[in-house]
């Protein structure tokens, strides 16, 4: 471990030393590389310098016990080896996280589509409070939250809502909610108090880059038409909504929440170019669990991976067997618990799968 450490810190300041060159500015693509690289490297160094310090000090506590006859000195230094050991244990942990090779697409942005699934109308209604849930977390990290396209239940809430997140380090904390959220509660139509179970699905698509994914304009078909639903009169005269449709894979993607076609056809080539990235990516995925079987991070669509029990106040997240009895907190946003201990079941795999290797 420590000889990788000494190479991320010897590349850590390669890197700095790079970033300041005049050259390194002419070209904007690869300074931001560069910059990023850098960030990323230094959580590592200030990391490891802090565990190069304390295991310095342990050592220099320990040989004043072993060498020195006052027992005054040997006090100090056994009440600074009680405070050295944890701290250099607690260190060592950290940084073996912070090796474990990290998920590319996790600095992504990321394009969050919410579903009703089986369950009529109150399914729409369940799509409309994830949706909601989402929303509340993402401005409470202070992200930026923009809805590209929806359809709206007949009830409530929608049928499908489509958006974009936009912040640091998005993808890495919403990959977890891919699959299938089911809702067991009793719906306001339910003259009997009868409990229904209701589902909606959420897809979290890494945001692909140009680079990412090369599109051939040629494969794709444009279609225009009048936007339905809120807009104002402006958006309902002109065929401002956007078709598009990718003939070899058969995709096709509708935004129709812009003000004009041009932002339109901007946002559903953003969506496109993002599921055709999402395609490929689960086969990379697939490939990797084939050898390794992960229950966290599939981000499989078809998975049901948490239920929401109103009459309990209970939500459980089923990959991680993970329950709390506060509900109304959670649909407020506060899902940063769910999230973490799905990050800490990830990285305990992960780490496991890198002693194996």
């Amino acid at each position: 471990m420590i000889r990788k450490l000494e190479e991320i810190n010897q590349r850590f300041e390669e890197v700095g030393q790079l970033i300041i060159q005049p050259q390194a500015m002419a070209d904007m693509q690869s300074f931001s590389r560069l910059n990023k690289e850098y960030r990323d490297l230094e959580k590592i160094v200030v990391k490891y310098k802090a565990y190069k310090t304390a295991t310095e000090n342990l050592k220099g506590a320990k040989e004043v016990l072993q060498t020195e006859k006052d027992e005054e000195f040997r006090e100090m230094a056994k009440g600074e080896i009680d405070v050295l050991v944890p701290l250099v244990k607690s260190l060592e942990e950290e940084l073996k996280i912070l090796l474990i090779p990290k998920d590319p697409n996790d600095s992504k942005n990321v394009i969050l589509e919410v579903r009703a699934g089986a369950g009529g109308d109150e399914a729409s209604l369940f799509a409309g409070d994830l949706f909601r849930m989402y929303q509340q977390y993402a401005d409470s990290l202070g992200w930026r939250f923009s809805v590209m396209s929806f359809s709206e239940g007949q009830a409530g809430g929608f049928k499908e809502i489509i958006c974009s997140v936009e912040g640091e380090d998005v993808y890495a904390k919403l990959k977890f909610e891919s699959g299938v959220h089911r809702v067991q509660r009793v719906p306001a139509t339910e003259s009997q108090g009868r409990v229904h179970t209701s589902a909606a699905t959420v897809a979290v698509l890494p945001e692909a880059e140009e680079v990412d994914i090369e599109l051939n304009m040629g494969d794709i078909r444009k279609d225009t038409f009048r936007a339905s639903g809120a807009g104002g009169q402006h958006i309902n005269k002109t065929e401002s909504a956007v078709r598009l449709t990718h003939m070899p894979s058969g995709l096709v993607v509708e935004c129709q929440d812009g003000r004009s076609q041009h932002a339109n056809y901007d946002q559903a080539l953003k969506v496109l170019r993002s599921r055709l990235y999402e395609i490929e990516l689960k086969k990379h995925n697939d490939e990797i669990s084939s050898q390794r079987k992960t229950m966290v991070g599939s981000g499989d669509r078809s998975d049901k991976i948490r239920t929401y029990n109103y009459p309990q106040g209970r939500v459980t997240d089923h990959r991680i067997g993970y329950t709390v009895y506060n509900l109304p907190n959670i649909m407020n946003g506060n899902i940063g618990d769910f999230i973490e201990q799905l990050r800490i079941a990830e990285n305990t795999e992960r780490m496991k799968a890198n002693a194996n290797q």
